[in-house]
């Protein structure tokens, strides 16, 4: 029943809503992947590469379009990331896949809780 088609394409719908809000919705595919749909974590893993790359397009552009974005002042962090997105992927090919899934676990933990403890700067 959770894996049909309708279930399937309303947990893509909400999670691309959350991803095109910034809020994560990839990280939140992998569990539905993993622990509903109970995908191998590498098959989950390039699943939410291909979930990622276009509704984080769509939504860059959207907000470029909305001038939110300017390349220039972020370009610096696109190129760092890219980097170090294919260093620790190479990395993590040679770890452990029960230790990549604690260390991702405890990163969904950390990023949870400061989400649920943040607080803004008063501007004072």
């Amino acid at each position: 029943m959770l894996g049909s088609f309708a279930i399937s394409l309303l947990v893509g719908t909400i999670l691309g809503f959350l991803s095109g809000l910034g809020i994560g919705g990839g990280s939140l595919l992998i569990l539905w992947l993993t622990m509903v749909l109970e995908f191998p974590h590498s098959t989950a893993r390039g699943i939410n590469l291909l979930f990622f790359l276009p509704t984080a397009s769509i939504a860059c552009y959207l907000r470029w379009r909305g001038n939110a974005i300017q390349f220039r002042k972020i370009l610096p962090a696109i190129l760092g990331g890219c980097l170090a997105a294919a260093a620790l992927s190479r990395v993590g090919m040679l770890l452990d896949l029960e230790l990549i899934k604690k260390l991702f676990g405890g990163l969904l933990i950390l990023t949870g809780l400061r989400e649920l403890l943040y607080r803004p700067r008063s501007k004072t």
